[in-house]
């Protein structure tokens, strides 16, 4: 399959992506040459998750640039899509039910975007302020909670919060 982006009408880079038999992304290039394994990483995954977008190679180098996933192929931002969706997992946390303690470490029970949970929160320094009220909370294993809007929670979920930060 190829595919066009335009960032600039002057310069239209193509190139083919498409999935190889172990399942894996395969870019070819404008200039025929072909790369396995490749990894589209997002530019900014929680302020801008539709804006640019890099493929990069197995070793770490940009291969093409995208600055909209609309200026790709169907095929090929479903290829996309697929591949960050699988790398990207952050639920969103919508409610906090209750923690353990106010002192860390506590257990958090959480209503997310995917259904309840609990986590262990080490550190009020695994809670990480974003831009437009947005927090990306860590727990003890790494996983990446956001909550998008802390003014959107209930009061409830505010008040637990405000202990925290």
């Amino acid at each position: 399959m190829k595919m066009t982006m335009t960032t600039n009408p002057a310069q239209q880079p193509s190139f083919g992506l498409h999935r190889n038999s172990f399942g894996r992304l395969v870019f070819t290039g404008a200039d025929g040459a072909s790369h396995e394994n490749v990894i589209p990483v997002r530019a900014f995954p929680v302020s801008a998750p539709d804006g640019g977008v890099s493929v990069v190679s197995s070793d770490g180098h940009e291969l093409a640039w995208i600055d909209r996933l609309e200026q790709v192929e169907v095929e090929a931002r479903k290829l996309i899509e697929e591949e960050l969706a699988s790398r990207e997992f952050m639920p969103e946390i919508c409610r906090i039910v209750g923690v353990s303690t106010f002192a860390t470490p506590s257990d958090w029970t959480v209503q997310t975007s995917r259904g309840v949970t609990t986590f262990t929160l080490k550190g009020e320094e695994d809670i990480r302020r974003l831009p437009n009220s947005a927090l990306l909370i860590a727990d003890s294993h790494s996983i990446q909670f956001l909550v998008r809007d802390l003014k959107a929670l209930d009061k409830h979920s505010r008040k637990i919060l405000d202990r925290f930060l």
